[in-house]
C-alpha cells in the first residue's frame, strides 16, 4: 500500500475491480458524479461542469488529472477560492473540533490525544496510546454506531486525516483524528477477529455521512474514506481486506458521500425555470415558472432533484432489506 497522499484511480482500477465504478456512482440520478466546476473544461467537453466523471477520463495517462488541492497549481487553487469560496481546515483544527464532539459525547475532556501549541507558534497534538475507556452506560459499540456528518466536505479531512489538507503531510494511522479514523481505532482496540472487526468497520461506515459539491473533491473524499478502510484492516491484521470487503465498503461511501448543494439540498444546479407550453383554441402560449425555493430561499420548495440518501438501520420496503432510501431534505425541519 502506497503512502503517498494522492491515490491514484490507476490503483484502484488495476488492483480492485469494480471499485473505482462504485466510487463514481451517484444514487440520486442513477448516473455517474460529474465535475461541477469548470477547473477541467480546457481539457475538451468531457470535462465541462455537468459531463459525467467517468473512468476513462481520469485514468490512463489521464490518471492524474484529479489530485488532492496541496498539489494542484495555485493558480487552480485561487480560482477555486473566488470561484466556489473552496477552504480547506489544517488537521491540527479539525483535531480540535473533532475533539469537542467527543468532549460532549464520552463527558470528558482529552479522550484521544491533547492539543499542543509547539516552540515556533505551530500546532499539533500529542495522542494518547492507552485503550479508550467509556463510561457506564456506553460502550465502544454505542460510539461506532453514533451518526456523524461532515458538511460541504472538500477531500473529508473531518473524517479522515490521511494527510493534512493544508500542507500535504502524510500522516500515519496512529496519529490520525478523524471522526472514521477514531471509531476505527476503537474498533481496533476491542476486535480481534477478522469477521467482526469487518463487520464493526461497515457499521462505522454506515454512520458517517458527508456531502460535497465538486465533483473531483468528492471523489477524493470517497477514495481516502475508502483507503483508510484498507490501511486499518492491513495494520490489525497483517494483510489486505478480501475484494469483497473492499467493493462493500465502496458501496457504503458512495450513498453515504453524496454530491449536494449544501444550501439546497438538490443536486447541484439542477434547479432552474421550467417552460410550460399552454394551448388553447387560437395560440399555443409558454409558460416559465422559476423556481420557488430559490425565490424564498426555502429548502423545502425548490424544482431540482433532491438528494438521496441511505437511512441503513430501516427496511426499505422495495427490496425488504436494511436500508431504506430517504432524501436528505425530509430530515431538516420546515
Amino acid at each position: 500500500m502506497q503512502k503517498e497522499i494522492d491515490i491514484l484511480e490507476n490503483d484502484i482500477r488495476d488492483q480492485y475491480s469494480g471499485v473505482l465504478e462504485t466510487l463514481l456512482r451517484d444514487h440520486t440520478t442513477q448516473q455517474n458524479i460529474f465535475w461541477a466546476t469548470e477547473n477541467y473544461h480546457y481539457l475538451g467537453e468531457s470535462y465541462a461542469f455537468a459531463a459525467p466523471i467517468l473512468p476513462e477520463l481520469i485514468t490512463g495517462d489521464k490518471g492524474n488529472i484529479i489530485m488532492p488541492r496541496v498539489q494542484k497549481d495555485k493558480e487552480m487553487q485561487q480560482s477555486r477560492v473566488r470561484d466556489m469560496a473552496e477552504v480547506f481546515t489544517p488537521s491540527w483544527i479539525c483535531n480540535a473540533q473533532n475533539n469537542l464532539i467527543d468532549n460532549a459525547w464520552f463527558g470528558r475532556e482529552n479522550v484521544f490525544n491533547i492539543e499542543t501549541t509547539n516552540p515556533d507558534g505551530s500546532h499539533s497534538w500529542t495522542v494518547f496510546s492507552n485503550k479508550i475507556t467509556f463510561q457506564e452506560g456506553k460502550t465502544w459499540k454505542h460510539y461506532v454506531r453514533d451518526t456523524r456528518l461532515e458538511m460541504t466536505c472538500g477531500e473529508a479531512p473531518y473524517i479522515t486525516s490521511r494527510y493534512d489538507t493544508t500542507t500535504g503531510e502524510f500522516i500515519p494511522i496512529q496519529k490520525r483524528i478523524g471522526l472514521l479514523d477514531r471509531k476505527l481505532r476503537v474498533i481496533s482496540e476491542n476486535v480481534d477477529k477478522s469477521d467482526e472487526w469487518l463487520e464493526a468497520a461497515q457499521t462505522a461506515y454506515r454512520n458517517t455521512y458527508a456531502f460535497e459539491w465538486q465533483g473531483d473533491s468528492l471523489l477524493l473524499a470517497r477514495e481516502a474514506m475508502l483507503y483508510t478502510f484498507i490501511e486499518n484492516y492491513e495494520q490489525k491484521f497483517g494483510k489486505q481486506p478480501l475484494l469483497k470487503s473492499i467493493q462493500y465498503i465502496a458501496y457504503i461511501i458512495s450513498w453515504n458521500v453524496w454530491q449536494m448543494d449544501g444550501l439546497k439540498g438538490v443536486v447541484p444546479n439542477s434547479c432552474g425555470d421550467r417552460k410550460t407550453i399552454v394551448h388553447d383554441l387560437f395560440e399555443e402560449n409558454e409558460i416559465i415558472n422559476s423556481c420557488e425555493g430559490c425565490k424564498s430561499d426555502n429548502i423545502h420548495k425548490h424544482n431540482g432533484v433532491y438528494c438521496l440518501i441511505k437511512d441503513w438501520g430501516v427496511k426499505d420496503l422495495e427490496t425488504g432489506k436494511k436500508g431504506k432510501k430517504i432524501r436528505f431534505v425530509d430530515l431538516i425541519k420546515k
